[in-house]
């Protein structure tokens, strides 16, 4: 997997693409949030993924938190902020939700390796730095969340 990463990544230095994503911040039922390890990167990273141009992105969030955690219900969807990224060279636009009450069945996935849950309080010291980033920037909406609990 390493060399076509490496290839990947000299393709897009020399081309700049325009990507988008969706990622959730997915929170349970008890207030934890959901988590996923990568068999292809290193951390915990949230739920989420690549989306179309043209694909309207919190039906791409809802179709990556299925694919991933097995995601079976959810409560109320809100689009927290879109971050202009530069991932491996890519102008990348990833438009972040909080998705509520979301009850998950893991399913066995060539892309995730585990799926587990942790307190924002308590998150994993091997955090993916772009996930905390994103941690980061849906906090104001996570701490009036929870002042409405």
């Amino acid at each position: 997997m390493g060399g076509i990463h490496r290839l990947m990544t000299a393709f897009w230095f020399v081309r700049r693409p325009r990507t988008y994503g969706a990622h959730a911040v997915a929170l349970t039922p008890r207030g934890t949030i959901v988590l996923v390890k990568l068999r292809y990167a290193r951390g915990w990273r949230l739920p989420g993924g690549g989306r179309k141009a043209d694909e309207d992105p919190k039906e791409a969030v809802l179709r990556e938190l299925a694919e991933e955690i097995g995601m079976t219900s959810h409560g109320a969807i809100q689009l927290t902020c879109e971050l202009e990224e530069t991932p491996d060279f890519k102008r990348d636009l990833a438009s972040l939700f909080i998705v509520e009450n979301v009850v998950y069945r893991p399913k066995w996935s060539l892309e995730v390796e585990k799926v587990d849950e942790a307190s924002l309080d308590a998150l994993p010291q091997d955090l993916s730095p772009r996930t905390r980033g994103w941690l980061d920037a849906a906090r104001p909406a996570l701490e009036r969340l929870s002042h409405t609990r």
